[in-house]
């Protein structure tokens, strides 16, 4: 099944309201089940030892303040309001904020790029835009960024840092949410008891929630929504119950003014419980990165009119119950359970820890999502994805980082054996994440919206004043646990840079190093080299989108011999979230017509599908097929363009899946068959075994020549032949002289993380058996 017709940005969607409350009741499984559950555990990691809970109230109505316009200013203002409009084409992120400004400043990480693909229709600026006119809005900051190369790596290492602590994230969050939910049981047993029961079951809970995770969401996804709108239902009537039952007078704490009198009273002790407070945002980043699978409406209207008004009330419900309860047994009663009136305690437990699952969930699925975007920008190795629907768009499992992230997660859990020290974790990753997405927003505001300097000032100033004084309150907790966040996004910020400047180095040297045409028209011109032109497709893949790789003269003058058809495969990444099927091939010659040599360039976006090899093999051979029929490919000029040497000509050519008006491929065992066949290759002598019949299909009102007929009859057989896959297999080198630092990132880091990942056939989802590959030693 084709995955890309499955994706909601591909698809013009006129959303009636009955969608859009659909959509948001959907959202409330997938993006809010990690900032639904934070009231488990905020003001238990508030008072763990900062501050303590006093007759006079000032405290807790202090924190109750904070965390009211905490939730009011980052995640309503902020995120619903403000950051939810700067959509990459539908999808959101650190990823997304980072692909807009590479389109507008054309800062793009991504080497091969080409000016063809701001062509794609997803690639859109703001209209009327004049890239040289010096009056334009950001113009100066653009041309700026363009110039200096280290403010573009800089650029670069602060997307990663985001990217970074969003997987230090899907490490933290599990281990927190499930702790706090199965802390519940406290209040049952013994403070002796509990800390031998406690921990067992938060880790059996988290190792089936990792080794349910190849199953996909899809076939439980259906429940995550009914058990969150459970849970907000559950801790709002709570929090309605409490306010009336002990203190209905508690909304007057909602006051800034109770924020005064509690940092005035509590003083560094009141600033550091912040690291405490900031957990009530949890979460909020969910509502713009998982952007693609709903829309802007239906985000916003999930938290504003459910997930909002459910959290404040149940902040407020535990603040009024405290508020009459100031002699406790010990410190770690102060949690969300000692809340909820005893007859439904246990009922809440059960909900809270589903509640505590579908969270966690969320954010592991996220962790899959952004390494997968992260990976088609070439700045993390090759790992296994597995689709594991054919329905759903983006629901993905990668193995490797699923284990990683349990393991991590159960050492967290083990370790630390509180929630206390877990939080502080906690806080600093999801405030770091928070800092990163204001700087890039505000450089979207000038560079992408055309806005005044000013607004982005203003926007950086007010919510990056907020959010670096949580910063500095979790950062003060280093040894407390807010190390765990810090180690975990260092070493993935180093794999990611380390492999993306391994990458770039590698491209260079195949720029640096590749052949001419001029070389291969030597070649083919030549009687006495005894080169040999075998049956069948020859599809040599390269990153390169212009001139002839190196890995083919090395293939050359190693094994001088190759096939009918040779066609020079680039399948690359493009800084969009998806790049439509009608625009997915550019298809161009490489020489003179007789030669048969093609290049093609397949272009994906960061979250799209990459097919599997029967279809893209197909849609592979009908965009050249395509590309003959059109009357571009048999243009005279070109050809003599060509046989010059000059630039390559690259059409576009769309995916036989998505063009039915082009040429269509039917392939079968041999039998024959009733469809009527415009193009098909000559009857072969009897063969013992069986081959298979390639066919092509014209649309009815196409014209060709005879010498665009007998194309396509030799690119038949040549299917029939088979197909090869030339793959190169490098091992790069720091050249003498080099830097120590670069030797150690290149002949050390690069080398042991390209040993240890997935080879260059599997990007390709080729067949190993049709593959070859071809080694070579890059001196970068």
């Amino acid at each position: 099944m084709d995955l890309e017709r499955l994706s909601p940005r591909n698809q013009v969607k006129k959303e009636s309201w009955w969608t859009v409350l659909t959509l948001a009741y959907q959202s409330l499984g997938v993006v809010y089940g990690d900032l639904a559950t934070s009231p488990l555990y905020v003001y238990k990691s508030t008072f763990a030892e900062d501050i303590q809970h006093s007759e006079t109230n000032e405290e807790i109505f202090g924190v109750l303040s904070l965390i009211f316009w905490t939730l009011t200013l980052i995640p309503l203002v902020k995120y619903v309001f403000i950051v939810l409009r700067a959509d990459d084409n539908g999808e959101g992120g650190t990823f997304a904020l980072y692909s807009l400004l590479c389109r507008h400043a054309r800062i793009s990480s991504l080497p091969n790029f080409q000016l063809a693909d701001e062509d794609l229709s997803e690639y859109k600026k703001t209209s009327g835009d004049n890239p040289r006119n010096l009056k334009a809005k950001g113009w100066s900051l653009k041309n700026t960024l363009e110039q200096h190369k280290f403010l573009q790596n800089m650029l670069l290492v602060l997307a990663l840092i985001g990217t970074c602590m969003v997987i230090g994230d899907g490490v933290l969050t599990p281990a927190i949410s499930v702790f706090s939910a199965v802390s519940g049981l406290e209040l049952s047993m013994s403070k002796q008891q509990h800390q031998y029961v406690e921990v067992p079951v938060v880790c059996a809970i988290l190792i089936l929630l990792f080794s349910l995770q190849h199953y996909g969401t899809h076939r439980l996804g259906f429940l995550f929504a009914p058990i969150v709108l459970a849970w907000l239902l559950c801790i709002s009537t709570i929090g309605v119950y409490n306010i009336f039952h002990w203190n209905p007078h508690v909304y007057k704490a909602l006051s800034p003014y109770y924020i005064y009198k509690f940092l005035k009273k509590t003083g560094k002790r009141g600033w550091m419980s912040l690291g405490g407070i900031l957990l009530c945002i949890t979460g909020s980043e969910a509502m713009f990165a998982d952007l693609g699978h709903f829309t802007q409406l239906s985000i916003q209207i999930a938290f504003t009119f459910a997930v909002y008004p459910s959290l404040i009330l149940a902040y407020m419900g535990q603040a009024a119950y405290l508020s009459r309860h100031h002699v406790l047994e010990s410190d770690y009663r102060i949690g969300f359970y000692v809340s909820v009136p005893e007859k439904i305690r246990w009922p809440v437990l059960a909900i809270a820890i589903l509640a505590a699952v579908v969270g966690s969930q969320a954010i592991i699925t996220g962790t899959f999502s952004i390494i997968k975007q992260c990976t088609s920008l070439g700045c993390f190795p090759k790992v296994k994805i597995v689709h594991t629907s054919s329905k759903m768009h983006g629901q993905i499992y990668i193995p490797e980082i699923n284990w990683t992230l349990m393991l991590l997660c159960l050492a967290v859990t083990v370790g630390f054996r509180d929630t206390k020290h877990i939080s502080n974790a906690s806080g600093l990753a999801v405030i770091t994440v928070m800092l990163v997405t204001t700087c890039l927003m505000s450089l979207v505001i000038v560079l992408c919206w055309r806005k005044s300097s000013l607004y982005a000032l203003a926007f950086i100033f007010f919510f990056g004043t907020i959010e670096a004084l949580y910063f500095s309150a979790s950062l003060i907790k280093f040894l407390e646990g807010a190390w765990v966040p810090l180690a975990l996004s260092f070493i993935f910020l180093l794999i990611m840079y380390v492999w993306h400047y391994g990458t770039v180095m590698r491209y260079e040297f195949d720029v640096q190093n590749k052949v001419s045409i001029n070389w291969l028209l030597t070649l083919f011109g030549s009687s006495n080299l005894g080169i040999v032109r075998v049956r069948g497709i020859g599809v040599i893949n390269t990153e390169l989108v212009s001139g002839i790789p190196a890995i083919f003269s090395h293939f050359i003058t190693n094994l001088p011999a190759f096939h009918q058809v040779v066609v020079f495969l680039c399948v690359k990444s493009v800084p969009v979230p998806h790049v439509k099927p009608e625009e997915r091939f550019l298809v161009g010659r490489v020489g003179p017509k007789e030669y048969r040599l093609y290049r093609c360039i397949a272009r994906y976006g960061y979250r799209d599908v990459h097919k599997d090899d029967v279809e893209f093999e197909q849609d592979l051979i009908c965009s050249i097929a395509e590309f003959i029929r059109s009357d571009k490919a048999f243009d005279d000029s070109l050809d003599q363009e060509n046989e010059r040497g000059s630039t390559e000509r690259l059409t576009v050519v769309a995916a036989s899946s998505s063009n039915h008006e082009g040429v269509q491929i039917y392939e079968d065992d041999g039998e024959q068959q009733s469809e009527v066949i415009v193009v098909a290759a000559e009857a072969q002598a009897p063969s013992p075994r069986v081959r298979k019949r390639v066919r092509f299909v014209l649309p009815e009102s196409a014209r060709i020549d005879q010498s665009a007929e007998e194309e396509l009859t030799e690119l038949t057989e040549a299917r029939e032949a088979g197909m090869a896959f030339i793959m190169g297999h490098s091992y790069v080198r720091a050249k003498s002289g080099s830097s120590v630092m670069k030797k150690m990132a290149i002949n050390f880091g690069y080398d042991f993380l390209r040993r240890n990942s997935r080879g260059p056939c599997y990007g390709l989802s080729t067949p190993h058996a049709s593959t070859l590959e071809v080694g070579m030693v890059y001196i970068v």
